[in-house]
């Protein structure tokens, strides 16, 4: 008898039915969220760049207060099933973003993988490549504008 295959939670489920621990698996552990973007004011277009949160943990790729993030930093967005459609400004290789659009997990997705590890052995996430807002003056921001793996050049509006 052929052993049936279940279906992942996130190809059989709906970003709303997801229950709390689920949607929080989703996230691959890249860090590009937490990098600051910077918008043109005449054209909309955003730009990423290598300087993060002043929360973010560079080695681990992690939020350094997770459940205080929104208190400590007040325009830290908390992603959720509803707004994940609107913004438009998350990586483009963001699980969230791929599970909203229909598309599949990269192999090296920790869900997909077994590894948290493999998103930062194949060069996909920002760990130890970034430095925190708190070392880098605003007005130097624009020239640490970066292109990071998988990412487009410019994100439009």
């Amino acid at each position: 008898m052929k052993k049936s295959k279940k279906t992942p939670f996130w190809k059989s489920k709906t970003l709303s039915a997801l229950t709390k621990a689920e949607w929080e698996s989703l996230c691959d552990g890249c860090g590009k969220c937490c990098c600051i973007r910077l918008e043109d004011e005449d054209t909309g277009a955003i730009y990423i760049t290598d300087v993060v949160c002043k929360l973010f943990d560079p080695q681990t790729c992690q939020c350094g207060d997770y459940p205080n993030r929104s208190k400590l930093v007040p325009d830290c967005v908390t992603l959720t099933p509803v707004n994940v459609h609107q913004l438009h400004w998350m990586p483009q290789t963001c699980a969230y973003r791929l599970v909203a659009e229909g598309k599949d997990l990269p192999d090296y997705h920790h869900l997909v993988s077994g590894s948290r590890q493999t998103i930062h052995e194949v060069g996909m996430s920002v760990q130890n490549a970034v430095v925190s807002e708190l070392t880098i003056e605003e007005d130097d921001h624009p020239h640490r504008i970066v292109i990071w793996p998988g990412e487009p050049d410019i994100e439009g509006p």
